[in-house]
């Protein structure tokens, strides 16, 4: 009897993953093809002659309230010279990046037929991490200096926190865009409880399960593995906290700053685990239930991201890993 049950479970197995492969080979058969614009490098090598025409093509780069010796002198200070230089070092070419790009374009195309691929165009923006990627109906701004390396000397000596710049590496750039992507596809009235919050953002991490299936978990949440990996081996304990406590349905506004926000650790207050644990496990058990919610409803993407936090919660038998 116990043979044949794994037998069966293996039979599953390959059922699914051959589902999956053919899934991934009509998905690349969408074949995107971007070309990835360096107006970072443009205006850094532009001269007073050249610099017309650049603006001319990249109008929405320049405001018209600054002169082109404003420009000039701009992109001739020191500090800029260094953002130039280390973008240059770290992005010598694009072809990898620009392949993830068109790989999560290809998805996107996939499961949303509407969407058309923007412009994809890098920038420096003087380490404004908060803002590395902006991205609209017809543009995607990359900003590549925030993506030189944790360990960068711009991160450590500009006092960026260890758990913010542990994501300043390229192999999150196309993160970070398909979380701009999702954002942009969830719908989901006004958050009032922490479950709202955790459904929200496990939306967000569902959506990029399909949109970049070829990152990792680990990079899919801006964990590191080892954080990751805490998450998994504490997910019983951290869905028992909630529950006992009754904070799921909780309005108390200090939750989102415990459990959901960017922080180096969350807040059980609990001395030992609060320094074991990383930031944000309020979306990481999110992800847990709307990936249950998924497996267990037949439901598209698109649709699963316009559900109500009550209607994915109540038809979800989630139970955490033990």
């Amino acid at each position: 009897m116990k043979n044949t049950i794994l037998l069966f479970g293996i039979f599953l197995i390959a059922v699914s993953c051959k589902k999956e492969s053919q899934l991934q080979k009509n998905i690349a058969k969408i074949n995107t093809d971007i070309s990835v614009e360096r107006f970072d490098k443009l205006f850094a090598e532009a001269d007073s002659k050249e610099l017309p025409n650049l603006k001319k093509a990249y109008p929405f780069m320049f405001s018209e309230k600054y002169s082109d010796s404003f420009w000039l002198a701009k992109k001739a200070d020191t500090l800029q010279i260094q953002l130039f230089d280390e973008v240059a070092k770290a992005f010598p070419t694009f072809e990898n990046t620009e392949a993830e790009i068109e790989s999560l374009f290809n998805h996107l195309k996939y499961y949303f037929p509407e969407f058309n691929p923007p412009r994809v165009i890098t920038v420096t923006n003087d380490v404004d991490y908060r803002n590395r990627v902006i991205v609209t109906d017809t543009i995607a701004l990359i900003a590549l200096d925030n993506y030189l390396g944790s360990d960068h000397d711009f991160y450590v000596y500009g006092n960026i926190d260890k758990y913010i710049r542990q994501n300043l590496k390229k192999e999150q750039l196309v993160v970070d865009l398909a979380s701009k992507y999702a954002k942009k596809y969830i719908y989901q009235s006004q958050k009032r409880t922490l479950l709202d919050e955790m459904i929200y953002y496990g939306k967000q991490l569902y959506f990029k399960d399909m949109v970049i299936p070829f990152k990792t978990d680990a990079e899919r949440i801006s964990y590191s593995q080892e954080e990751l990996d805490w998450a998994i081996a504490n997910e019983s304990y951290i869905w028992r906290y909630f529950v006992e406590r009754e904070l799921l349905f909780s309005t108390d506004s200090k939750l989102p700053s415990r459990f959901i926000n960017p922080a180096p650790f969350t807040k059980f207050y609990l001395e030992k685990i609060d320094h074991e644990s990383p930031g944000r496990l309020g979306q990481y058990i999110g992800w847990q239930i709307v990936r249950a919610y998924m497996k267990q409803n037949n439901i598209s993407l698109k649709d699963m991201l316009i559900k109500s936090t009550e209607d994915i919660f109540n038809n979800t038998k989630f139970k955490p890993r033990k």
